[in-house]
This record gives C-alpha cells, sequence and structure tokens, in this order.
C-alpha cells in the first residue's frame, strides 16, 4: 500500500463510531484538529463533537489530538476537553506522533488516525505503522500551496476509488461545511 493511501474514508468525523474502531482492534486515536474537527476559524469544539469524543473515551477509546498548529491553538481548543494532545506535531514526520500514541498505551497495530490531508496525516499514519482514516476537509483555505496539495489529492483518490468503490467518498465534500453555508446564509438573511 501508498504511503498516500488511507485505510478507510469517512465523510465526517462522527461516522466513525467506537464499534468500528473496536472491530478493527482500534484502542488509540490520534485527531488532527482544524478541517477535520472544526474549521480554522472555530477557536473552541461544538456540542456535537463533545459528545463524540466523550462517547470515545466512555467506550475505551484513547483519544488525543495531533495537529501541526501551535500551542496557542490547540491548547485553547482542547482546554475544557482534557484530552493528550501534541501541538507542532510537524506531520508527516513521525516522532512525535508515536510518542503521543505510546503515552497512551497504543501501539502501531491498536492506533488509528484521522484527518483530512493525505499527505500529512495518512502519510503519517503509514509511516508510523498505524491505520490511517481520511475525511474531507470542512472548510479549506484557499491558498495556493493548499489549492496545489488538494489538486495532487485527487489524482490519488480517483485511484484509490477505483479500488475501493465501497467506501464514502470524501470528494462529494463534508456535511458539516453545508451547514457552515447555511448558518451563515440564515445570519445574512
Amino acid at each position: 500500500m501508498s504511503l498516500f493511501t488511507p485505510h478507510y474514508t469517512f465523510r465526517a468525523y462522527f461516522h466513525l463510531t467506537a464499534d468500528f474502531l473496536k472491530e478493527q482492534g482500534i484502542n488509540t486515536l490520534l485527531l488532527d484538529i482544524d478541517n477535520t474537527l472544526a474549521p480554522y476559524e472555530q477557536p473552541l469544539p461544538d456540542e456535537r463533537l463533545k459528545a463524540w469524543l466523550s462517547s470515545l473515551c466512555e467506550a475505551g477509546i484513547a483519544v488525543a489530538f495531533l495537529s501541526n498548529n501551535h500551542s496557542e491553538r490547540v491548547e485553547l481548543f482542547n482546554g475544557e476537553l482534557g484530552l493528550g494532545c501534541r501541538y507542532d506535531a510537524h506531520k508527516p514526520l513521525t516522532g512525535r506522533a508515536k510518542a503521543l500514541f505510546r503515552s497512551l498505551g497504543g501501539t502501531k497495530k491498536t492506533t488509528a488516525f484521522m484527518g483530512d490531508q493525505i499527505f500529512t496525516d495518512v502519510c503519517c499514519a503509514r509511516l508510523c505503522g498505524a491505520r490511517a482514516f481520511l475525511v474531507p476537509p470542512i472548510w479549506d483555505r484557499r491558498d495556493r500551496g493548499t489549492r496545489f496539495k488538494r489538486r495532487l489529492e485527487r489524482g490519488i483518490l480517483k485511484r484509490y476509488y477505483k479500488k475501493h468503490p465501497d467506501q464514502p467518498d470524501v470528494r462529494e465534500g463534508n456535511p458539516i461545511t453545508e451547514e457552515i453555508r447555511e448558518q451563515m446564509e440564515s445570519e445574512h438573511t
């Protein structure tokens, strides 16, 4: 398998369940924050995310945040949750990721990563020997670098879905994006 190929795709983070993780033998889940769980502009977790995280923890899944963002962003987001976290993770480099999942009692066989980027999140998980779960970005940045990476990802995903037509297609977008658009429209009317 390629370093850039996810094991599974989900249309949104909340489609991943504790039951699915247990069926896969996963007891540790590392989560990207920005564009995976919340847009960059959302400083705190919303109620749906809190409930989802709580359901995972209650089921015995160790959950932590693994982010390339800086301490201020990650610590603010994690403040009331109090989960394990690693900021400035330098994904796809594996050193900080491995240290985090090992600190939670995970091994490469029992750990999964979830994120929205193939070249950071998926590649880091693969390099660690862990499972890689991909979700579509919630609210993608439109800078030149991000647009370039997303174009490269489209080719990888096209090949992925030829081999895995049963997987949810992340190219169709994230349902959270539509909720945000609807909320913005209602605020402007």
